[in-house]
């Protein structure tokens, strides 16, 4: 009998250890589990409240006209009177020509060439259209034919070259220049740009350079005078 009760007392002490075993097992589990869960909350409450912190150091704000768009180069007195008569004479509004005014006398500038003859030849043309096609297939501002002057297409010009106005007056002015040169004169050139070389009362020069007389007179008078 006492082998009995010894046997008894060291199978209670086995399950006594067993369960106690058992709840430390179930107590550390619960700590892991419990870390575990929340650990990442306090890195993901760090990043968190970190990171506005991070972005607001890394944002530049930039005006957008001031970083896209560069400041136009300011039209002289002569050039702004010579606009105001062609916006009233073409209809055409002034925000509108600013950039073909621009173009015009860049290119004149940079070609020797009066702004005041490129901007009646624009007159002539096109009254300022800068989409502007004609039956032949001129197009632009200057009615330039694309198949016979591709080559004196500047680089880094965009897909639709010839409906882009500063793009369009370097072409325009380039043959221009290049029928000068060919004809020898001013009005032989102008009347083979107009496609009329052999016309003996050279209507088409004279209609040009009217019209830059015109424009001359516009640009002596004052900016309030009526043309």
């Amino acid at each position: 009998m006492s082998a009995t009760i010894a046997l008894g007392t060291i199978k209670g002490r086995h399950v006594d250890a067993t369960l106690s075993l058992i709840q430390h097992s179930l107590i550390i589990v619960g700590l892991m589990v419990a870390l575990g869960t929340f650990k990442p909350l306090v890195v993901d409450n760090t990043i968190a409240d970190s990171q506005p912190a991070a972005d607001s150091a890394n944002v530049v704000e930039v005006p957008e006209t001031e970083a896209i768009k560069p400041a136009a180069e300011e039209l002289p007195l002569r050039l702004q009177r010579v606009l105001d008569f062609v916006s009233r004479r073409y209809r055409v509004a002034p925000e509108a020509l600013v950039p073909i005014f621009e173009a015009a006398q860049a290119v004149g500038r940079e070609r020797r060439l009066d702004p005041l003859l490129i901007i009646a030849i624009i007159g002539i043309e096109s009254r300022f259209n800068p989409f502007a096609e004609s039956a032949s297939g001129a197009k632009g501002l200057m009615q330039v034919i694309p198949g016979y002057h591709l080559d004196k297409i500047p680089q880094g010009a965009g897909l639709q070259p010839f409906l882009d106005p500063v793009t369009n007056i370097q072409v325009g002015v380039h043959v221009l220049e290049e029928a000068i040169r060919w004809r020898g004169s001013l009005t032989a050139g102008l009347q083979h740009y107009g496609g009329a070389p052999d016309d003996p009362d050279t209507g088409y020069a004279n209609k040009v350079l009217a019209e830059k007389e015109r424009l001359e007179q516009a640009a002596r008078r004052s900016s309030g005078a009526r043309v």
